[in-house]
């Protein structure tokens, strides 16, 4: 396969999964969406794991007590970055689970502010949304308001 074909066959994938295509009539948030977005999530989170589990695995092999301090501060501020980077994917991980929850109880892809549709092109693109874009344009705008 040509390599311009594969790099556009793997970018229209979403953490591994082909995006859903809506058939004309469909009702919204039906049994295949709910368990196409349940992929979708499960697989995200397991790419998340999978990158702790990495971390974990270098940061006990690359402990090294470097006796220059420049290296040993370079060491600790990548040390820093990582734990900084695996604590805003536990979080990520946590929307993932309420999100997946929400498809358990049947709210998932409705807004939680106003109840209508979130639109399964806005779930493609943010599986863990939980408002529709116009909601969550108004809390952006009273979030910067606050600020």
């Amino acid at each position: 396969m040509p390599a311009s074909k594969k790099t556009d066959q793997i970018s229209t994938l979403i953490h591994g999964v082909k995006p859903y295509k809506t058939r004309k009539g469909e009702k919204y948030m039906n049994a295949k969406q709910h368990e196409h977005f349940r992929n979708v999530l499960t697989s995200w989170r397991q790419e998340l794991l999978d990158e702790v589990t990495r971390t974990v695995h270098s940061m006990q092999d690359e402990t090294e007590n470097h006796p220059d301090p420049n290296d040993r501060a370079s060491q600790e501020t990548d040390i820093s970055l990582e734990l900084r980077n695996r604590d805003r994917e536990r979080k990520l991980i946590k929307k993932i689970d309420e999100s997946i929850d929400t498809i358990e109880t049947g709210d998932y892809g409705y807004c939680e502010s106003c109840g209508i549709e979130i639109g399964i092109q806005r779930l493609e693109a943010r599986p863990t949304a939980n408002m529709c874009i116009d909601c969550k344009t108004l809390d952006e705008i009273r979030e910067k308001q606050l600020a």
